[in-house]
């Protein structure tokens, strides 16, 4: 997994940066490893706003992007909703990839138990 991370209105520290690629991490396990994940870090300036720390995220899969959204009053609190959005994201993503792979199986194999 290829993981860039950007800051927007802000100056991504190490330790923020440190802790996004801890916390995404957990995607490795699902991702190809040529698989393109871009983190946006930014801070909302808008004074009536409580949420204003906000994490936003892009996968580009095989034929499909995957974008999530998270804005909270803690960065790290954002990075962490954000993480646990992308991990159910990629999750559906690969159940979907399964679930036609095995009823176009069914299909091949003349398993007809279905229609009757």
């Amino acid at each position: 997994m290829q993981l860039h991370v950007k800051g927007k209105n802000l100056e991504v520290s190490d330790s923020i940066r440190d802790y996004a690629e801890r916390k995404l991490a957990k995607l490795e396990k699902t991702l190809h490893a040529t698989t393109r994940v871009e983190l946006e870090l930014a801070v909302e300036r808008n004074p009536s706003v409580a949420a204003n720390q906000v994490a936003e995220a892009t996968i580009w899969l095989k034929g499909h992007t995957l974008r999530a959204r998270e804005a909270t009053r803690d960065m790290k609190a954002s990075i962490d909703e954000l993480t646990e959005k992308l991990l159910r994201q990629v999750r559906e993503e690969r159940e979907k990839k399964t679930s036609k792979r095995r009823s176009v199986d069914k299909h091949l194999n003349g398993d007809t138990s279905a229609e009757e």
